[in-house]
């Protein structure tokens, strides 16, 4: 194989998608090798911890190599395709221990300028926009004995299950002296819940990485042959011991708890273990809400095709209830240990999707006319039911609206969204028996649940912000006199 031919091949990475996210799962590819592509055609879609986006090639040529099957999960940085440039045949795929280094992009042909590496261009996800900064990664740790070395050991033998890494002679200390643990952020979790320093923590994964088992051995270690610490080291308490198992029969079915369903079950548990909840109920008489509802769906005034629903009223009357007491539209910030009071209410809608629970958000809400929030608000919703969500729209949300009432439920006590204040349920509309003008009829009823984080909101400030959206709903002339 020639130089030549080793740079007219590209190899497309998993970009870097930000927000924490270190990895995305393969949904489809929509190229086979020997396919043509072109700069920004989309060659296959992948699930983040966010939601499922499209990649786009960045260059012209012919598909020569796909590295990853549908439904794998690949590290941001690992390539996954492979393209040869302007539609040459490739040569033979480069064997992994002959192919230049990750980090090493091969040198441009002297006669061929044009084939060089763009600096300039950057692989981003569709709806992320090109990153301001460089991506920064930590460095791996090189393995405690040299590849060469370590294969002269034989390897003692270990369980099929686990990661078969080379064995030193005699066991490496866990971490070197002020050098910080690799692991990736739910290990971490799951280390400080159970009470285990990652320091004191001998790792087994790629690169000297910390695993979730490197974890739970560290905890049955001392329960096996305990010996004198250091350091006197708490005890975790009996709910903190990890947890066994769940035995499986025969007709069970089992799925793999990844994408989005992984990050929304690692936002509940942080926020409700984090942000003290207090939930707060109101029975609502909605019968002129109602009224108006079908008013505006039968007289078009919002606009053709636009879709007219209580929750658009719902949303009307809550932001004109954080108009009057803004104080709730805020966020705690507990590194610098100040409470941030939001300039402008990103209102996010609690979503359903195949997926799992999807929030995402109308940015500006309170700036919006009743004509231009029903028109983002119908917008969220079908891009959310078809699953094209951007990220970019799930980011930065200071208050959310869960529908409940969709589901025939009377109301909740919801969750708060990690990061916001407060959280607002909306039950089902049923007619029920209520005192009007002193008499027993019947009544369009709803009931709300107002659940908010108490060390942003005081009671008082809750009962307030509930009281106002009722209200709203109650006489929703109330939109124009405190408008």
């Amino acid at each position: 194989m020639t130089t030549t031919d080793v740079q007219q091949v590209r190899e497309f990475r998993m970009p870097d998608v930000g927000e924490g996210l270190t990895e995305a799962e393969i949904l489809k590819w929509y190229v086979q090798p020997g396919d043509s592509v072109t700069d920004g055609q989309v060659v296959c879609e992948v699930e983040t911890a966010k939601a499922a986006v499209e990649l786009p090639i960045p260059y012209d040529g012919v598909v020569d190599r796909i590295f990853f099957t549908e439904g794998t999960t690949v590290d941001v940085g690992t390539p996954i395709i492979a393209v040869a440039l302007g539609g040459a045949a490739a040569p033979a795929a480069v064997p992994p221990a002959q192919a230049p280094a990750a980090d090493e992009p091969p040198p441009a042909a002297p006669t061929q300028p044009e084939a060089e590496p763009e600096p300039e261009r950057r692989e981003v996800l569709v709806g992320y926009g090109p990153r301001t900064a460089a991506a920064r990664r930590r460095p791996r740790k090189p393995v405690a004995a040299p590849v060469a070395a370590a294969a002269a050991v034989p390897a003692p033998a270990v369980p099929a299950a686990a990661p078969v890494v080379p064995a030193p002679a005699a066991p490496a200390p866990a971490v070197e002296q002020g050098a910080r643990p690799l692991a990736k952020p739910p290990v971490r979790k799951l280390a400080k819940d159970l009470g285990v320093d990652l320091r004191a923590v001998t790792p087994s994964g790629p690169g000297g990485t910390i695993t979730r088992e490197d974890i739970h051995a560290a905890v049955a270690v001392p329960l096996a042959a305990p010996s004198a610490p250091a350091e006197p080291v708490a005890a975790p308490a009996p709910e903190t011991v990890a947890p066994l198992p769940v035995a499986a029969a025969a007709e069970d079915r089992r799925v793999p708890v990844k994408g989005v369903r992984r990050a929304t079950a690692q936002a509940m548990v942080a926020s409700a273990f984090t942000a003290p909840h207090v939930t707060e109920f109101v029975q609502v008489d909605v019968t002129r809400t109602m009224r108006l509802v079908r008013e505006l769906k039968e007289s078009g005034d919002l606009g053709q095709g636009v879709r007219v629903s209580p929750l658009l009223l719902v949303a009307k009357a809550l932001l004109t209830a954080i108009r009057r007491h803004p104080e709730v539209n805020a966020a705690w910030d507990e590194p610098n240990q100040e409470i941030v009071y939001k300039g402008r209410v990103n209102l996010g809608i609690a979503a359903a999707t195949p997926r799992g629970l999807i929030v995402p958000n109308i940015k500006d809400a309170g700036a919006k006319t009743l004509p231009e929030l029903a028109v983002a608000l119908q917008s969220l919703v079908e891009t959310a039911r078809e699953g094209r969500t951007a990220p970019a729209d799930m980011q930065g949300g200071t208050v959310t609206i869960t529908n409940v009432g969709v589901f025939g439920v009377d109301t909740g006590t919801p969750i708060l969204n990690p990061g916001e204040a407060a959280i607002l349920a909306f039950g089902q509309v049923r007619e029920l028996p209520w005192v009007h003008k002193g008499k027993v009829v019947p009544r369009q009823i709803t009931t709300l649940a107002l659940s908010f984080d108490h060390r942003l909101v005081d009671g008082e400030l809750g009962s307030r912000v509930l009281a106002d959206t009722a209200a709203v709903l109650e006489r929703p002339k109330r939109l124009i006199t405190w408008g």
